[in-house]
């Protein structure tokens, strides 16, 4: 097997990923409203109206002489010849992407520690291991198989005794929907429905932010963990970065992180 790919599955889990040893959330997003009576009376309204404007029509057309149909000959039109010039590196992102996407995660800082986790210095993450990162491993496996998940690159790193560092790049194949915008918009969904987390838009991304808790997790027989997290998008690849630490983790931290990653896309 090629060093640049991993087994072909399919998308990526529709929750909110885990602290270590903690667990995410997989449950559903909100629904779309039903439809009220009202809407569907409207709805028949406007049926009947132009089942009435159709017959209407006919009645008028039925009195009219047939009007003549131009003719079928068209001028021929000269093909164009040569070669098409194909899309450089930089105007076509696939070039990067398709290649081994582990060289495109940010490089481990100088002086930080072994990295977090079992992921090693950078790595493939499978999608067992994907899904192993949420509350219910068994249902996001499910749902990242059906969303195209194709693969994903990780690195981690400790930077001094409490701070944890993990980025992610998720690719997805796209052959049904859009689902690195998916993965990226359910990134927001869970960060967004955390308690005391202030959010800031990552600049050049369009829709990228990051998130920043401005008060710690805390759950007995543990120390209060503080997070803060970065979700993007860029054509087939989501963006995930998480930091845990027992200190408040500055907003820079996480910006400056989030930008260069984005960058390297």
């Amino acid at each position: 097997m090629p060093s640049d790919e991993v087994p072909p599955v399919a998308a990526a889990p529709a929750d909110g990923p885990a602290a270590p040893g903690e667990a995410g959330a997989v449950t559903p997003g909100p629904r779309p409203r039903r439809r009220g009576r009202t809407t569907l009376l409207i709805a028949a309204a406007a049926v009947l109206g132009v089942v009435a404007g159709t017959c209407a029509g006919y009645l008028v057309q039925a009195d009219r002489e047939p009007t003549a149909l131009p003719s079928l000959s068209q001028p021929k039109i000269a093909q164009a010849k040569g070669e098409v010039e194909p899309l450089s590196a930089a105007q076509d992102r696939r070039v990067k992407t398709e290649g081994d996407l582990r060289k495109l995660l940010v490089k481990r800082p100088k002086g930080a520690r072994d990295p977090l986790g079992e992921h090693g210095d950078d790595s493939w993450m499978s999608l067992a291991g994907y899904a192993e990162n949420f509350e219910k491993p068994e249902v996001a496996f499910e749902r990242s198989y059906e969303d195209e998940f194709r693969r994903a690159a990780v690195v981690g790193w400790r930077e001094d005794s409490s701070r944890f560092v993990e980025v992610r790049l998720v690719q997805f194949r796209q052959e049904e929907a859009p689902e690195a915008l998916g993965s990226a918009d359910n990134g927001h969904y869970w960060a967004g429905r955390k308690s005391g987390a202030d959010s800031w838009p990552i600049p050049g991304t369009g829709d990228g932010e990051v998130y920043v808790d401005t008060k710690p997790e805390t759950e007995p027989g543990y120390v209060p963990m503080y997070s803060a997290e970065a979700h993007a998008w860029r054509g087939d690849v989501a963006l995930e970065i998480y930091i845990y630490d027992t200190k408040p983790i500055p907003k820079k931290k996480i910006m400056d992180l989030a930008k260069r990653q984005m960058e390297r896309l």
